[in-house]
């Protein structure tokens, strides 16, 4: 197992993502315990240390289970994650009583790492909100030694993340992004890095290979990448990218069965960050994936400047798009429809007019009112 710093720690290459265990049934709200705790087991005695829970995974049963798979071991001898859940707002008054139910039920005594959970688009007003007080709260946690090291995952577009920093970045010691090569250029991920690096924040990375979908490619991306790593597993690739990313310090997975963890224990025995021609590669690849799906908008915004109702039209392909691979490639379908709440019912897709003007403009000859229709019976 590899092992990067983080303030005099030693933090294993690869985390243990508890969002995706081994369920009975296909009822994701019934966890596996016995495979659950083998592969706790295997995960310990490989040297991983990190593991990552939260509230709402597995209809709340992930820290209940998590924690007692845990429990055998000696407390020092793993770092234990948990979040706020500010994804849903009617939890925002209830940090304190959230928080120790937490605790009860991982039976942990303390947190390693706490994060606000899931900054974007829709929560963003009521976390910054004083009233709630949820970053006093989780700062005298701190001082009392039940939260180790603070930070916060954010799912939101750049102008979120760099919201959240203005207000509490000085308090923020690492922050966790969706970050995989698809992602790279796709959600921004390169700027979200740069910004983080530039602020000296240490980069939690979810979803490396979104959802699960970036572990098998069609046949000719796979060759293309065989060609230049012939013993390469292909979920490796994902993870040889985040090796190469600087700022990069811990890699949370969340495997679903022995064999995911006994795959991912082989690829983090090292590192072996990809060299330029095969990033160049990847990138082709990951351009290839795309292309499969989005509508190719250039956000030229000609068709805004001819819009009576002056809707973002790129703004809501660019969602559109996200939407469309999402399924695709991850499943968990939550950003674009996030992110719509926080646009101007007037300025959504169900106020276009369908007059078409903007088409008349568009320099890709997008059929942007058919797109319209399609994002509100896919989305709304």
């Amino acid at each position: 197992m590899i092992y990067r710093d983080f303030q005099g720690m030693k933090l294993s290459g690869l985390g243990f993502g508890a969002m995706r265990l081994p369920v009975v049934g296909g009822n994701d709200g019934c966890i596996d315990q016995e495979q659950t705790f083998q592969m706790v087991d295997e995960a310990m005695a490989a040297g991983i240390n990190y593991y990552d829970t939260a509230w709402g995974y597995h209809g709340g049963n992930s820290e209940l289970v998590l924690g007692e798979a845990l429990s055998k071991y000696p407390r020092e001898s793993y770092y234990l994650a948990d979040k706020f859940p500010g994804y849903d707002l009617s939890n925002m008054p209830k940090v304190k009583e959230i928080f120790e139910k937490q605790l009860e039920k991982t039976g942990a005594g303390y947190f390693d790492f706490y994060l606000f959970h899931n900054v974007c688009e829709m929560n963003i007003n009521e976390y910054l909100d004083p009233k709630y007080g949820i970053l006093d709260f989780l700062l005298e946690q701190k001082k009392n030694g039940r939260i180790r090291h603070l930070g916060f995952s954010c799912h939101g577009e750049m102008n979120i993340l760099m919201r959240f920093l203005e207000a509490y970045g000085q308090h923020m010691e690492f922050c966790q992004i969706q970050l995989n090569y698809l992602d790279w250029e796709f959600q921004h991920g390169k700027e979200k890095v740069a910004l983080l690096n530039e602020r000296k924040i240490p980069v939690w990375v979810m979803e490396p290979l979104r959802g699960g979908k970036l572990a098998k490619l069609n046949g000719s991306m796979e060759q293309e990448l065989k060609a230049l790593r012939p013993n390469e597993e292909i979920p490796a690739w994902a993870f040889r990218f985040l090796q190469s990313i600087p700022g990069v310090s811990m890699i949370l997975s969340g495997m679903s069965d022995l064999q995911q963890l006994r795959s991912n224990l082989r690829t983090f025995e090292a590192d072996h960050p990809l060299n330029e021609e095969e990033m160049a590669c990847l990138m082709k690849v990951s351009g290839e994936i795309q292309s499969q799906k989005s509508i190719p908008c250039t956000a030229c915004h000609y068709c805004v400047s001819h819009c009576p109702q002056g809707i973002d039209i790129p703004r809501l392909i660019a969602l559109y798009n996200e939407h469309l691979l999402t399924v695709d490639y991850g499943g968990m379908a939550f950003i674009a429809p996030m992110a719509l709440m926080a646009i101007p019912e007037e300025k959504r897709p169900a106020s276009c007019l369908h007059c078409q003007s903007c088409e008349q403009v568009c320099p890709q000859q997008i059929q942007i009112s058919d797109f319209m229709s399609d994002f509100v019976s896919k989305i709304g």
